[in-house]
């Protein structure tokens, strides 16, 4: 039996209070305590990801060392959107622990990290370029649909690159269903943030 200090956090006062983003943050860390382990204590932040000093998130990894338990957190991007932030936390001595891919070694939460932050680039740096070269040809932004599918298509290939990465060395012997499911076992999402499906491995396996 383990004991954990559960970390949320959501980005603005307005989920904090409704509870937009933190009930599905407890809930899925819920699912992983059950019975067979024990949840001292729950911290949360309200803040963006991309501020990385958080005074609940100190208390936590204080009592986690005092208490000797490990920190659990619902998702990594709910956890910071920096490889280097997460890396200094594991650093300290203090298991880190994410529900939504509970087998994750050390290792493969730096990947998952690394391969989040870079998805999080590509779809930053295509969308501003959209946007700027809409402007240029000077529509209307919001108006044009149509291009920003066509660069919704282009950010699909570049993050099918970095998709590559996160497949299973022998996924060229598996079906479409079992890379899926293995993708969503290890917490992967589409550059849409969405589950992955057969049909969509099939899709961006064919885009590579």
């Amino acid at each position: 039996m383990e004991s954990y200090i559960a970390y949320y956090r959501v980005s603005t006062e307005k989920q904090g209070r409704s509870g937009l983003g933190l009930a599905a943050q407890q809930r899925k860390i819920a699912e992983f305590i059950n019975d067979k382990n024990t949840l001292l204590a729950e911290y949360c932040d309200i803040q963006s990801g991309r501020d990385d000093d958080r005074t609940q998130l100190h208390k936590a990894l204080a009592m986690a060392r005092r208490e000797h338990a490990k920190l659990i957190i619902a998702r990594l991007d709910r956890f910071s959107r920096r490889v280097s932030f997460i890396a200094q936390i594991m650093e300290q001595g203090i298991g880190l622990v994410c529900a939504e891919m509970p087998n994750a070694s050390d290792f493969q939460l730096h990947i998952f990290a690394a391969l989040a932050q870079e998805e999080r680039r590509l779809i930053s740096e295509r969308t501003k370029a959209a946007l700027a070269e809409a402007k240029r040809r000077g529509k209307t932004l919001g108006a044009n649909g149509k291009f920003l599918a066509v660069e919704n298509c282009r950010r699909a290939d570049e993050f099918a690159k970095t998709f590559k990465l996160a497949l299973p060395a022998n996924y060229f012997t598996m079906s479409y269903s079992q890379i899926a499911r293995r993708l969503n076992g290890d917490g992967l999402t589409t550059f849409r943030g969405r589950r992955f499906y057969a049909q969509t491995v099939k899709n961006y396996l064919k885009r590579l």
